[in-house]
């Protein structure tokens, strides 16, 4: 089976719906708990380009040090942003997934769908109760 990276956060429902996701299609992730075992830099620079996104794009605001670090500047640089998730994890956004048809950052959850390898094995619905996946493994709302 296709291996398939999560940098996750389990105490994030959107993250746990994401590892849901990808188990749902029959798949077992690496887990990385990147808060205990953050990227190194050169890593989090190559997946925030392989994601085709801005490091802005990555920081997370909610229940972060965001706005007291001033991280808000719009005149900050790319470097300084990613300086700053180095020196503050918590600030990288998940779930961050990594699989052979590319990277991504799933918000929402089902995003992850995009780019898994396999199809959904059953239904699936998200903590919530929003269903996202059929009986069939479809999609809803596609």
């Amino acid at each position: 089976m296709a291996d398939i990276i999560i940098y996750h956060n389990s105490d994030c429902g959107t993250s746990r719906n994401t590892l849901g996701l990808i188990r749902n299609a029959g798949i077992e992730p690496h887990i990385v708990e990147y808060l205990k075992s953050p990227p190194t830099r050169t890593l989090l620079e190559q997946l925030i380009a392989r994601a085709g996104i801005a490091p802005r794009d990555l920081l997370r605001q909610k229940g972060t040090p965001y706005f007291e670090l001033g991280l808000d500047d719009p005149a900050l640089s790319d470097a300084e942003l990613i300086d700053a998730m180095m020196a503050h994890p918590i600030l990288i956004n998940r779930p961050l997934v990594v699989s052979p048809l590319g990277v991504r950052l799933c918000r929402p959850s089902e995003a992850v769908l995009d780019i898994l390898p396999a199809r959904q094995l059953g239904a699936f619905a998200k903590e919530d109760g929003e269903q996202v996946v059929d009986a069939a493994g479809n999609r809803i709302g596609d």
